[in-house]
């Protein structure tokens, strides 16, 4: 799964991932390879890069959107810090 992070100032992350835990407005949520297209908010939290099964990056971002399409996923927010 292709996975890109962009804030209004740059691009965060661009790369392959396995998947990705996202702070949805209801609650923390997974999105792995090949998932159903989707289109969420978010809230301010923790975002959790899965590089593969074991090796994480974690970035906090403050709120924005989330769109899942054709095995890529793009994150639009604010702002990020990575962890």
């Amino acid at each position: 799964m292709t996975l890109e992070i962009l804030t209004p100032e740059k691009k965060i992350f661009s790369g392959e991932v396995f998947g990705v835990q996202l702070p949805g407005i209801t609650g923390l949520f997974e999105v792995l390879d090949k998932h159903a297209p989707l289109v969420s908010a978010l809230k301010t939290g923790k975002l959790k890069i899965l590089k593969d099964k074991t090796t994480t990056n974690s970035y906090n971002i403050q709120s924005g959107f989330v769109e899942v399409i054709n095995n890529k996923t793009t994150v639009l927010v604010e702002g990020a810090v990575e962890l």
